[in-house]
């Protein structure tokens, strides 16, 4: 897979469940269509709500990567 390029970054470590959903939605919402944000958790139930977020919402999830106890999770606007 190539490296994936965000266009922009949202930090959320310290936020616990449903603040980096609450926050991503916010932040991708004011993205354009094809634009890539990249999150940064640590709060371990946020990959999966964003996750089940983007399918619903008809954004794309890229990737989740796991780098110890912080998540890079990556979404695409639709």
């Amino acid at each position: 897979m190539s490296e994936i390029i965000p266009d922009e970054t949202l930090d959320v470590r310290g936020e616990c469940c449903p603040y980096p959903l609450i926050l991503t939605k916010k932040k991708v919402e004011a993205l354009k269509s094809g634009e890539i944000l990249h999150i940064i958790a640590d709060d371990p139930v946020a990959p999966q709500n964003i996750d089940n977020w983007a399918k619903k919402s008809g954004n794309k999830l890229l990737a989740v990567k796991q780098d110890g106890k912080i998540f890079n999770v990556y979404v695409q606007r639709s």
